[in-house]
């Protein structure tokens, strides 16, 4: 049930250093950026801030820079800005893949890279993707700056690694060459909606043996995670059908579904090994590797 929202104090600084003190002199500040997930908590009573620190003025966190071998994603670059920007399309397609198939094109304008990551829903569409892709998060604090592998990024359900007094940066994303790669959305609609399964994966293949597995899920444990039970048993494997789908079956050792609205524990573990096994069909796909005309 929607409320009206609760009373607090709102601040917008223009300056990065401005919102850090902010962050580091405030008690229960909430950092709002799209507020496509922070204003619905707050109208349920979920959350109830005193202070908001609006960061939307920040342009220095509102960026897309390809360095070569790394993309430099701000935390503030809207949604919408990464599926219309050609260097994500070209360098990062499992990432475009992603986005385009989450939320609508009005939220995707509102909604960010980092405010999608900082929420730490179990369904982050965002998260299997950059998991597989390894990104690193830059926080900064008025105390510096630290890295994090996106892999230890994620505490529990919307909880993360960030401080209280640290904000989100930016996110560092390694671009891969000969990989195939593949993103698979599960939810009650084809699109504009929440996941009840999503696989990311990316492989890549040297003489008809797999020499690198990843894959990742979200919406099936308390946090997006790697199925690192799948990929240890295909790296070094010859890549036949019988080994995917022998890889596929192990993904229910790293996940713990849980029964909700969306669906039951049941269906979500049945959907993960097939979803397992249909993302990498067409990351081999990709790669020139069709199992159907085998």
């Amino acid at each position: 049930m929607f409320h009206s929202l609760p009373q607090f104090k709102y601040y917008k600084p223009q300056t990065l250093d401005e919102a850090l003190r902010l962050l580091n002199e405030l008690d229960d500040a909430k950092v709002m950026a799209g507020g496509t997930d922070l204003l619905i908590d707050m109208r349920i009573g979920r959350l109830r801030p005193k202070n908001i620190i609006d960061i939307n003025d920040l342009n220095e966190l509102r960026h897309i820079v390809d360095e070569g071998k790394y993309i430099h994603i701000g935390a503030l670059t809207r949604l919408q800005e990464l599926i219309d920007s050609e260097i994500v399309r070209e360098k990062l397609p499992i990432l475009y893949e992603a986005i385009y198939h989450m939320a609508s094109w009005q939220i995707r304008n509102r909604g960010t890279i980092g405010g999608n990551l900082c929420n730490a829903s179990p369904a982050a569409d965002t998260a299997p993707p950059l998991m597989v892709l390894e990104a690193k998060l830059r926080a900064i604090s008025i105390k510096g700056e630290r890295t994090i592998d996106i892999r230890d990024f994620f505490i529990g359900p919307r909880k993360t690694l960030l401080n209280k007094n640290e904000l989100l940066k930016e996110i560092i994303v390694p671009v891969y060459k000969g990989y195939g790669y593949s993103y698979m959305k599960l939810g009650r609609r084809n699109s504009f909606t929440l996941s009840i399964v999503s696989v990311a994966s990316l492989v890549k293949i040297e003489d008809n043996v797999f020499s690198d597995v990843r894959i990742a899920l979200n919406s099936i444990a308390p946090t997006p995670i790697r199925a690192f039970s799948v990929e240890k048993y295909l790296v070094g494997r010859k890549v036949t059908i019988d080994n995917v789908k022998a890889a596929s079956k192990l993904v229910v050792k790293d996940i713990s579904p849980i029964t909700d609205i969306r669906a039951t524990a049941e269906y979500r573990r049945d959907m993960a090994i097939i979803l397992t096994f249909d993302a990498l069909g067409i990351a081999l796909k990709r790669l020139g590797i069709d199992f159907v005309k085998r």
